[in-house]
């Protein structure tokens, strides 16, 4: 299929499909509040560059203002449906046209048909605020079918709710040691994998950024996901094909049904 991913890292990526460039939570920031970026380079100026942003949830390693200050003027940027009142700085960001959506909500984008789907994560604008925001996983239909997940965890109607698709990406890890309920660690991104059946996958959200000063706080949690992740699904969905990216990689998925 005629589509290409590039992984800049965490849950950051381009998809380039039928002439239209999707960017994915933009993240290009070396540091985060407590986080820091541990392995990658920031994301290069072209990252910056597309059609339309995608903001899967309010959490400031996904909504991030000053990454989405970047964006070309006239950028269309997606979120969630009430993030601009969670979110007071969405609203200084008059550059771009801003879209909000809920599960079930479809955008046309040049010859792209972008669907909201449900997530199960906690999409609040943390560390307060109000549930009104819930998080979302987007499906990009255009050559090929791509299912970003954005963050959430495994819920059984999730085949259904996302419905046939030929890329997924997947996060299978963190920012931190532990994962709370509402992500996917590697082995529960494998079984996701299993329930969608894709022909291929791209682990993300993983490897990218941790927090100051626990370095030695069960670093596994930060090296492994990524081919834990590869081991797990060659078990689970040994049809899938699963790209390993570096950051700043990029791979063209073999054809879509």
């Amino acid at each position: 299929m005629p589509v290409e991913i590039t992984w800049w890292g965490h849950a950051t990526c381009t998809v380039e499909d039928s002439g239209t460039r999707v960017l994915t939570d933009p993240l290009f920031a070396r540091r985060l509040a407590h986080l820091r970026r541990r392995r990658g380079a920031p994301p290069p100026p072209e990252a910056a560059v597309a059609d339309v942003a995608l903001v899967s949830h309010l959490h400031a390693d996904h909504l991030h203002v000053p990454s989405l200050t970047r964006l070309a003027p006239g950028t269309r940027l997606v979120v969630p449906k009430g993030a601009s009142r969670q979110v007071p700085g969405l609203r200084r960001l008059a550059h771009l046209r801003l879209s909000e959506v809920a599960a079930g909500d479809e955008i046309r984008v040049g010859d792209l048909v972008v669907r909201a789907v449900p997530a199960r994560h906690d999409g609040r604008r943390l560390p307060v605020g109000p549930h009104r925001s819930p998080a979302l996983g987007f499906v990009v239909e255009g050559e090929a079918r791509t299912y970003f997940a954005g963050d959430t965890g495994l819920f059984q109607e999730m085949a259904k709710e996302v419905g046939p698709v030929d890329v997924a990406l997947l996060p299978v890890g963190g920012w931190g040691p532990y994962l709370g309920e509402g992500h996917l660690d590697a082995g529960r991104a494998a079984e996701a994998l299993a329930l969608l059946a894709p022909r291929s996958a791209v682990p993300v959200h993983y490897g990218t950024y941790w927090p100051i000063g626990m370095d030695a706080v069960r670093p596994h949690e930060f090296h492994a996901p990524g081919e834990e992740f590869v081991r797990l699904a060659a078990a689970r969905a040994p049809e899938v094909a699963v790209h390993r990216l570096g950051h700043g990689e990029s791979v063209r998925p073999g054809a879509a049904r």
